[in-house]
């Protein structure tokens, strides 16, 4: 029987500034429900991958998407693109994602070093979008980039960023036990001290030490 949504942890972050509240509600659990995600959701998870900014509009992310539900053999490809630590626990996913992004720019060939920041940031809106749709998104850096390559064929300019595990949430008692307690412990991040800087490297800002 499925876990009722309310029983289930939400982790909604306790920030020291008001911020939006998908910013709020996001987070990336292991733990996801065996129901199918609409495929309209995920066109517009994508659509909101497809408008995000990027140096001169390059638009250099590119993605892989398969659904365990409609289509099995594609979904196992994708999944051993993981590292076998991420395979164990995105199986249950309903969805996984591979993103990629191109190293150069098409006009004239030249490296694009905002690349990885641009495929990042249309991941990042990706995941708002799924947000606020109910869905989840846990974001992997652990991938086998040799076995992505060989398995997609991917062009020398390309690079495979990360994985992508998409879903409804699920129970964490599906989980081994030490994932069971990551799960459901509360979420923490560094205060704005500690990485918005002033006029020196390493001294907290005015803006925010004065907050």
């Amino acid at each position: 029987m499925e876990t009722p949504l309310a029983t289930r942890p939400q982790k909604i972050a306790d920030p020291d500034h008001e911020v939006l509240d998908l910013v709020a509600e996001r987070w990336s659990p292991r733990a996801f429900a065996d129901r199918p995600v609409e495929p309209e959701k995920i066109r517009q998870m994508l659509e909101a991958a497809r408008w995000t900014m990027s140096s001169y509009n390059e638009q250099p992310w590119r993605y892989v998407v398969a659904s365990r539900h409609e289509d099995p053999a594609a979904y196992k490809r994708l999944l051993h693109g993981l590292n076998e630590f991420n395979q164990k626990w995105a199986r249950r996913a309903p969805v996984l994602m591979m993103s990629f992004y191109k190293t150069t720019f098409s006009q004239n060939g030249d490296p694009n070093r905002c690349a990885p920041h641009d495929v990042g940031a249309a991941s990042a809106a990706l995941t708002f979008q799924a947000t606020a749709m109910d869905l989840y998104v846990h974001q992997m850096a652990g991938i086998q980039k040799d076995v992505v390559r060989e398995t997609y064929d991917v062009p020398e300019d390309f690079e495979p960023m990360a994985g992508l595990a998409v879903g409804y949430l699920g129970d964490p008692d599906v989980l081994p036990p030490g994932q069971q307690e990551s799960e459901r412990a509360p979420r923490s991040r560094r205060p704005l001290d500690e990485f918005v800087f002033g006029d020196e490297w390493e001294t907290p800002a005015d803006l925010v030490s004065d907050a």
